[in-house]
């Protein structure tokens, strides 16, 4: 195996520049505030966990997973969700805590994917998680939540398609009975947006016209209030209808929240992973091809841990924000540059102190031998590849040349 040239780095992971990461850092912070003015606590946990508890219960495969060994022999993983983890601390560290609990997170996450474009093999979210709450309400705080945390990430123009995993469930298991495999084949192309090799699945299965047009008639049910209406007179099966009821009082509240014109409704979305049993949804970014949120209800994740519980959450790609948001511009507010010979420094460090007990960002400076003036141009100065709002000189030998002088 060829040795690593000096600035190769492993293949998904990245530098981040300081104007990328002052970025990166606002929406953090203006996401974060958003979630706890909506009641949401902090917590943190750590990078690495136990393969055996949280690698296990995460729903990544183990494909997906960056494994390592202690020095007692255990595996052990990093994290790739927070989900897991979270579940983990409300069973143990939480457990004397009542229900519901709303807690929120901002974290680096690690998953090994294949050689793709575009995929990240460690990436930020910031998310949520309200445990404890089996109502339709709390799933549509979420969705809420979501949509009033990407405003306050600065995404403007975006769309959140709500489903429900239970409706595909139930309607397959009527059309399909016994089935798995070909269950399975219908809803890995519905995963990956494959409506034409979900169209030809169906037409490879042995099925009656009727029945084939019904599964078909899935990949329109995407719009409104209406669309639930439709699929409560598409499948007469239990589970199906009850996951449209749920459906719908989400949606109602959603009105009630003001957010429904943010959100539609799609009953071919089913979740990126296995432990979601309810209500999934997706944010995607205008112009943008991957998701930028995405969430759901997964009541039996936290029984794992010992301690079962409904919940539900969701995380923003934090990074994929990022990417959609110009961050060239100085994010840093007011910045001042301030130089200083010998003679002057004392003056200069007491007028930086308190410039930056104001709030200020000052940056200093000893003149001597190659310290080149800032350059100023249209109000503003730029020294050594920053621009500054404003420059102050204290050339204190000047100063005292010129009293001596009088």
């Amino acid at each position: 195996m060829a040795k690593p040239k000096v600035f190769e780095k492993p293949t998904g992971l990245k530098d981040y520049l300081p104007d990328a990461v002052a970025k990166l850092r606002q929406i953090e912070r203006d996401v974060l505030s958003c979630m706890s003015g909506w009641g949401y606590e902090q917590m943190i946990t750590p990078t690495l966990e136990y393969y055996d508890t949280v690698g296990v219960a995460s729903s990544t495969s183990d494909a997906k997973l960056f494994k390592l060994l202690n020095h007692r022999g255990q595996t052990l993983v990093l994290r790739s969700d927070m989900t897991a983890p979270i579940a983990r601390v409300v069973s143990s560290l939480l457990k004397a805590t009542d229900f519901p609990l709303r807690l929120s997170y901002h974290a680096n996450i690690f998953r090994a994917f294949e050689e793709e474009a575009g995929r990240d093999a460690e990436f930020f979210q910031t998310g949520v998680e309200l445990v404890g709450d089996p109502s339709p309400e709390a799933d549509a705080e979420i969705v809420a939540l979501a949509v009033a945390s990407l405003k306050a990430a600065g995404v403007s123009r975006f769309k959140i398609a709500i489903g429900h995993v239970g409706f595909l469930k139930g309607l397959l298991d009527e059309t399909l009975p016994d089935q798995e495999e070909e269950q399975s084949q219908l809803k890995a192309c519905l995963l990956g947006r494959d409506y034409v090799g979900y169209r030809e699945q169906l037409r490879q299965l042995s099925l009656e016209e009727h029945v084939r047009q019904e599964l078909e008639y899935i990949l329109r049910l995407r719009g409104g209030q209406e669309i639930c209406e439709q699929a409560m007179k598409l499948s007469s099966n239990e589970s199906a209808q009850a996951s449209i009821r749920h459906l719908c009082e989400v949606w109602d509240a959603l009105v009630e929240y003001g957010v429904s014109e943010h959100v539609l409704i799609d009953l071919t979305m089913i979740g990126d992973f296995s432990y979601y049993t309810g209500m999934t949804f997706e944010g995607y970014a205008s112009d943008h091809g991957f998701p930028v949120a995405s969430g759901g209800r997964y009541d039996n994740l936290l029984s794992q841990f010992g301690r079962p519980a409904p919940a539900t959450g969701f995380a923003m790609k934090t990074n994929r924000i990022l990417e959609l948001l110009s961050y060239g511009e100085d994010t840093g507010g007011e910045r001042v540059l301030i130089a200083y010979d010998r003679a002057g420094r004392a003056e200069a460090l007491a007028e930086a102190q308190r410039l930056r007990a104001e709030g200020v960002t000052v940056v200093t400076e000893r003149m001597g031998i190659g310290f080149t003036p800032p350059v100023q141009a249209n109000g503003c100065y730029k020294y050594g590849g920053t621009v500054y709002s404003d420059f102050h000189r204290f050339d204190g030998q000047k100063r005292k040349e010129a009293a001596s002088n009088e």
